[in-house]
C-alpha cells in the first residue's frame, strides 16, 4: 500500500498495488488545447440544482428539495425535480412523492437512476417517507418518463439524510450512512449501509448492515466519499479517516489506511472534493483517488463558535483554498475544478456569524485545472479560464456533459427562497441560472463515429466508423450524479484501441471487468491529436 500526498488539502491515494512514482507518471506524457474557455448561460433548470445527473445523451435529472420553485406541476404545486432537455435547455417538471433533500444518487446496471434518501416533506411535517425513500427514473425518449415512487412498498430500511452511494460490480447500488442534521455524533448517527436491489448477504437478508468505520469517524461523516476499485473493492474516507471495503465479505481489508495529513476533514460539512484518476492501459489500471479541499477546524466544537471565516483547505500549487469544491474529469484526462467557497463550511443557518443563513463565504468563482500529467508542483493552473459572476457554493452541482462540455447550476446557501447576499438561484427573483463552461477542445474540429452498440461486453471487440481530423489518442468512458460536491461513480476509463491503415474503422475492446467498469450507462469519448494538442 503506498500513499503519497500533495501537499495541505491535496493527496493522491495509490490505493492498490505498489507503483516506484506515485506523481501519475504512468499517464502518458500529453499536452492540451490551450486557449481560453468559453462561458455561456443556455438557460434555467426550473428547480435548484442540488443533485444533478445526467441520465441520457440528451436529458439531465435535477433534483431540488421540496421549496416554492418557480417550475410548476401540472396541479399548480411547485416542482422539486426537473428533467432539462441538453438539446433545447427546455425543462419539464417531474413528479417525486417524497423530499429529496439532500439525498443520494446512482445508476443501476440496467441504465436506471436510483434517488435514496431524503427528510420529511416541508409542506407535509407529518410525512418522514423522504428518510427511507427509493425513487426510480428511466430515461426514454417519448416524454412520458417520470419518477417511480411507492413509499409503502418500495423503501430503505433505515432512515438516510446525507448518505453516500456507489455502483458496485454486480450492476446494484450500495447505500452508506445518513442521517444529522449539522453533522453526526454519537447518537445521531446511521453507522450502516444496505443495498438496492436488497441483498441476502453475510448474515443479513434485506436489511441495514452495521460498519464500524463509520462509529470510528464520527462526528462529521455526512456524504462519505466511496470509489469502486479495479480490485473489487471500495475506497471509502470519512472525515479524518479511510479504508478500503470488501463488501461481499462485509470486511474491511488490511489495516486501516493512515488517516487525512494536517488535521483536514473531507466530509460534509468540511466538504472536500475527491476524484479517481484515469484509469488507463499506460498506468495498468492502478487506482489513484485525489482529494481537494476540506477544513481543518474541529468536528466537536457548537457550530455556534464556529465563522464563515473559519479555515478552509489549500495546497501549496492550488490557486485559492476550497470548501464544497467539486472535481470534474475532463474527456482528455484532465481535471476541472469548480465551485464552493474560500472561507467557512457546508450547510446553512448554523455557525455563529452567518451572511444572511450562508455558513460560508468568499465564494471561488475561477474555476481550476489538475493535469496529473504534468511536472508535481505545476498541476494547477486558471490561465484563460472565465470567472463566473453567480456564487456557487452550498447545494450547487455540476457535470460533464455528452459533448464534452461542463454544466453548472444551483447554489442555495439560505435554504429557502432568499434575496440574501447569497440568493437562493431557484428564487422566482433569479431563476436558476445554469451555465455552460466550454473547455478550449470545444472549439476545435472533432472526430466523429458511427456504429457504437448499445451494450458493450467486458473484454469485447467492437467496431466503430470514425472521421477522425488527427491521430487517435483515447477513448475514455464516464458517467455519474453530483451533490454536495461529492461525485458518485465518476470514472474515467480509458479503452484499447487500434486504428485501421485507413484510418476509417477503429476496433475497440471493452472494459476489461466489471470492477473497472460496473454495469450501466456510460460516455463514450474518441480523444485525437494532434502534435501537442488534444480534441475530443
Amino acid at each position: 500500500m503506498l500513499l503519497s500526498f500533495l501537499s495541505l488539502g491535496s493527496l493522491v491515494l495509490q490505493v492498490a498495488g505498489i507503483t516506484t512514482d506515485p506523481t501519475f507518471s504512468q499517464l502518458q506524457d500529453q499536452a492540451f488545447v490551450a486557449g481560453n474557455w468559453g462561458l455561456t448561460q443556455p438557460g434555467t433548470t426550473g428547480v435548484s440544482a442540488m443533485q444533478l445527473a445526467v441520465v441520457s445523451e440528451s436529458t439531465v435529472i435535477i433534483l431540488d428539495k421540496t421549496e416554492n420553485n418557480p417550475l410548476k406541476l401540472v396541479d399548480g404545486r411547485a416542482a422539486w425535480v426537473s428533467e432539462l432537455d441538453l438539446n433545447t435547455n427546455q425543462v419539464c417538471a417531474l413528479n417525486a412523492k417524497t423530499n429529496t433533500f439532500c439525498a443520494t444518487g446512482s445508476f443501476l446496471g440496467n441504465g436506471t437512476f436510483v434517488s435514496s434518501g431524503g427528510t420529511v416533506n416541508a409542506n407535509d411535517p407529518t410525512d418522514g417517507a423522504g428518510f427511507q425513500a427509493i425513487r426510480l427514473f428511466t430515461p426514454c425518449t417519448d416524454g412520458t418518463c417520470d419518477i417511480v415512487e411507492d413509499p409503502t412498498q418500495l423503501h430503505l430500511t433505515s432512515n438516510r439524510w446525507y448518505p453516500s452511494s456507489v455502483r458496485l460490480d454486480d450492476g446494484s447500488v450500495m447505500i452508506y450512512e445518513g442521517i444529522g442534521p449539522f453533522h453526526n455524533g454519537i447518537g445521531i448517527n446511521n453507522p450502516t449501509y444496505e443495498f438496492f436491489p436488497p441483498k441476502n448477504i453475510n448474515g443479513f437478508n434485506g436489511v441495514k448492515i452495521p460498519n464500524q468505520f463509520l462509529v470510528d469517524a464520527l462526528n462529521a461523516t455526512h456524504f462519505p466519499i466511496m470509489v469502486l476499485l479495479p480490485s473489487g473493492n471500495i475506497f471509502i474516507a470519512a472525515n479524518q479517516q479511510a479504508m478500503l471495503f470488501n463488501w461481499r465479505n462485509d470486511a474491511e481489508v488490511g489495516q486501516r489506511l493512515p488517516g487525512i495529513p494536517n488535521g483536514i476533514r473531507v466530509t460534509s460539512p468540511f466538504s472536500a472534493g475527491a476524484v479517481l484518476l484515469p484509469l488507463t492501459p499506460e498506468n495498468n489500471y492502478t487506482p489513484e483517488v485525489m482529494i481537494c479541499g476540506g477544513s481543518n477546524v474541529s468536528d466537536a466544537i457548537d457550530p455556534l463558535q464556529l465563522n464563515i471565516l473559519s479555515n478552509t483547505c489549500v495546497c501549496s500549487s492550488m490557486p485559492q483554498p476550497r470548501v464544497m469544491p467539486e472535481l470534474i474529469l475532463l474527456p482528455d484526462g484532465r481535471i476541472l475544478i469548480v465551485n464552493g467557497a474560500q472561507t467557512g463550511v457546508a450547510g446553512f443557518g448554523d455557525v455563529g456569524d452567518k451572511i444572511g443563513q450562508s455558513n460560508a463565504d468568499h465564494p471561488a468563482l475561477t474555476p481550476v485545472i489538475y493535469d496529473p500529467s504534468a511536472a508535481f508542483g505545476c498541476r494547477f493552473s486558471s490561465e484563460g479560464m472565465p470567472a463566473s459572476n453567480i456564487p456557487r457554493m452550498y447545494h450547487s452541482t455540476s457535470s460533464l456533459t455528452p459533448n464534452g462540455s461542463v454544466l453548472l447550476a444551483g447554489s442555495n446557501p439560505n435554504g429557502g427562497v432568499s434575496t440574501e447576499k447569497y440568493p437562493s438561484e431557484y428564487s422566482l427573483l433569479l431563476p436558476d441560472l445554469n451555465y455552460l463552461y466550454s473547455p478550449p477542445y470545444m472549439f476545435q474540429p472533432r472526430p466523429t463515429y458511427t456504429g457504437l452498440p448499445a451494450t458493450i461486453d467486458y473484454n469485447s471487440q467492437f467496431k466503430l466508423s470514425v472521421d477522425l481530423p488527427f491521430n487517435l489518442l483515447d477513448i475514455p468512458s464516464d458517467c455519474s450524479f453530483a451533490t454536495h460536491g461529492v461525485h458518485m461513480d465518476q470514472r474515467y476509463l480509458k479503452l484499447k484501441s487500434i486504428l485501421s491503415l485507413d484510418r476509417r474503422t477503429l476496433t475497440v475492446t471493452g472494459p476489461p471487468s466489471a470492477t473497472h467498469y460496473p454495469p450501466g450507462p456510460a460516455y463514450l469519448y474518441v480523444v485525437t491529436n494532434a502534435g501537442s494538442e488534444l480534441w475530443p
